[in-house]
């Protein structure tokens, strides 16, 4: 089985990536974009068995930081 975990950084938060990946799409020409927030996706293969709440322990302790950051899980 396996499951998507997105993590992105909270609303308020800086987000220097984000901020740096803006400004290359209006270097290169792109308009229209207003912000731009960049995150990230784990994708973890696992036993079926494994229950949402493990996955969500999982986030919580080691793969997001819940200080400054939210995380999604799908497909669990």
């Amino acid at each position: 089985m396996k499951t998507r975990i997105f993590v992105t950084l909270k609303n308020g938060v800086l987000d220097p990536q984000g901020k740096a990946i803006h400004h290359a799409l209006e270097g290169l020409g792109f308009t229209g974009v207003s912000d731009v927030r960049a995150g990230r996706l784990i994708e973890i293969e696992h036993e079926a068995g494994i229950a949402h709440d493990q996955l969500k322990a999982m986030c919580e302790n080691l793969l997001a930081n819940t200080v400054i950051e939210n995380f999604e899980i799908e497909g669990a």
